[in-house]
């Protein structure tokens, strides 16, 4: 057996935990604010792409007069799946991995895919202290990530790429944030992370070792997604609507005019415009007529590859018993919410 660290909460009592806000909150699509209005609940993470452009700029508060928005900070995809089961918000952004956990048993969260934040790049990537110049030389070391995480599923993918096994290391079950700290305490030997604790590894000696964009390159991508829970898609169309047409304005204008979207994204990050387009240029973003494309989440009749992608990912959860089955890509092609992408469109 592989060696592990996990320091998670217990998923029952994250839950509950969260449920206390959701219970303030409403009650999922029927959520409304003290003054009538619609509100509509967006789980957000300090990810340097468009999303933080739609939040800082109000874009979505601009498109929606009547209705109340409200922007939650979360740390990892998997909490912002144990926040959707609570009914605490209705959109939100996660990564591939946890989004796959989500569509599968046991959660089976009745949620859709219905944006892709990102394709991870340089953005998210292996970093090992000085004087370990490959993957390879990480055998017998302590590597942390976050378990179940879209980083893990990478990290696994560039051991074996090294030729080395999951037993050949101890992996440690850290948020990006926990990593640092066992970084500086000098607990760990690497980390698989993402931006911004990326980069202050980084400025504190460590290595890169392989990028994301090259685990991608190997055949194992990995993106940032939108979810929509089906309540709410269902109840709030229109809302649905002004969200994937303000993301695809903030992807229009990153491409456009980085130095403006830079400039949003940094006061989100607290990092300056100069630090933010470079984190920015590490990933690829796409606007919603792309992301029709064959190879992402397709068009009504033709789901997309990321079906297929979001299956080799529940491939990898069950071997780490994360999930109980690999459901079948029909699944995963369903979960796909080309009809509303397609909706806004032109």
């Amino acid at each position: 057996m592989p060696a592990r660290t996990r320091r998670t909460l217990p998923l029952a009592s994250a839950i509950a935990l969260v449920a206390l806000t959701a219970t303030a909150c409403g009650d999922g699509a029927d959520a409304a604010s003290g003054g009538g209005k619609t509100q509509v609940r967006i789980a957000y993470q300090a990810i340097p792409n468009a999303d933080l452009v739609v939040k800082n700029r109000k874009l979505l508060e601009k498109a929606l007069p009547d209705a109340e928005v409200k922007w939650v900070k979360f740390d990892s995809g998997a909490d912002v799946n144990t926040a959707v089961i609570a009914g605490s918000v209705d959109l939100g952004l996660a990564g591939s991995s946890p989004v796959t956990k989500g569509l599968s048993a046991p959660l089976d969260i009745p949620y859709k895919v219905l944006w892709i934040h990102d394709l991870i790049g340089e953005n998210e990537a292996l970093v090992a202290r000085k004087g370990i110049t490959s993957v390879k030389a990480l055998k017998g070391r302590k590597i942390a990530t976050p378990f179940g995480s879209r980083s893990h599923y990478s990290l696994l993918a560039a051991l074996d790429s090294a030729g080395l096994k999951e037993s050949d290391v101890t992996l440690v079950d850290l948020q990006p944030q926990d990593a640092l700290a066992a970084w500086q305490r000098g607990d760990i030997d690497a980390a698989y992370v993402w931006t911004p604790t990326l980069t202050e590894l980084a400025a504190k000696g460590g290595k890169v070792l392989v990028t994301s964009r090259q685990i991608a390159e190997q055949g194992k991508p990995t993106a940032d997604l939108g979810v929509v829970t089906d309540a709410f898609a269902v109840k709030h169309p229109e809302i649905v609507d002004a969200w994937l047409r303000a993301e695809d304005q903030a992807v229009k204008l990153a491409k456009s005019d980085p130095a403006k979207a830079s400039a949003a994204i940094g006061a989100e990050l607290n990092v300056s415009p100069a630090d933010a387009q470079k984190q920015l240029a590490q990933l690829a973003l796409l606007t919603a007529e792309e992301q029709q494309g064959a190879d992402y989440l397709g068009k009504p009749g033709a789901p997309g590859a990321l079906a297929g992608d979001l299956r080799d990912a529940a491939v990898f959860l069950k071997a780490q018993k994360a999930v109980d089955a690999v459901p079948d890509r029909s699944v995963f092609a369903k979960s796909l919410a080309v009809k509303e992408l397609s909706r806004v469109v032109k």
